[in-house]
């Protein structure tokens, strides 16, 4: 049976996180705003014709949600780490990893999710059909927290370094590319007419591996930070 200390530390982690997120609403309306217009370029860009959008589209909201988690990927740790939360979490009897784990989630829920909800309204503009517009938020759903898992490990690699922002870009961007890859496939195929299952799947093995050993190896990365 879990431990009532380890689920209270974790819930009172999560909820302070949700507190900081709620008091910090521009910022999640800041990521939906660049999310909705860089997919909205794309349609302006590239002219009117339904079956180049129809195409294009489920790569377009792929891109477009890749570059706006990583916008919220910056405010992960900074704020802990500049008021030193992030020392006495490092100092918490309960595993750091454990913690982590919790702020991730809590981050996913105040930045991933709401791209995950406004994603469909997207996808009309490239016209794609309810069975797509199903995909796309199914393999938003599994991929969006494998690139939260993934670009925690980055912003703890570059937590309180100059230029860490740039840094952090080219840390998780070539992580990023396989999830791209399933994500935006997933929809294709189902376009196509070969389904969407196996691409599915390889989504849900990528965010289980990263729910493994993300984590872990963030938590690493935190405590070379703090000390």
């Amino acid at each position: 049976m879990s431990n009532p200390g380890m689920l209270d530390t974790l819930r009172c982690v999560a909820g302070r996180d949700l507190l900081a997120a709620l008091r910090r609403r521009a910022d999640v309306v800041t990521t939906l705003i660049f999310f909705v217009i860089v997919a909205s370029l794309f349609p302006l860009g590239v002219g009117p014709e339904t079956a180049m959008l129809r195409m294009m589209g489920p790569g377009v909201v792929w891109v477009a949600a890749l570059l706006a988690s990583m916008l919220a990927l910056g405010r992960l740790f900074a704020s802990d780490y500049a008021d030193g939360t992030l020392e006495q979490l490092a100092l918490a009897p309960q595993p750091l990893s454990m913690l982590v784990l919790a702020k991730i989630v809590t981050h996913w829920l105040a930045s991933g999710l709401p791209l995950v909800v406004v994603a469909p309204l997207l996808g009309f503009q490239f016209d794609l059909d309810a069975d797509a517009l199903l995909i796309l938020l199914a393999s938003l759903l599994l991929g969006t927290p494998t690139l939260s898992l993934i670009g925690a490990i980055g912003a703890a690699l570059t937590l309180g370094l100059r230029g860490g922002g740039a840094l952090l870009s080219l840390l998780v961007l070539p992580l990023y590319v396989p999830v791209l890859i399933f994500g935006a496939g997933a929809v294709e195929a189902g376009a196509a007419g070969l389904g969407a299952a196996a691409h599915l799947s390889l989504l849900g093995a990528l965010l289980l591996i990263a729910l493994v050993f993300a984590p872990w190896a963030t938590a690493v990365a935190l405590r070379i930070a703090v000390e």
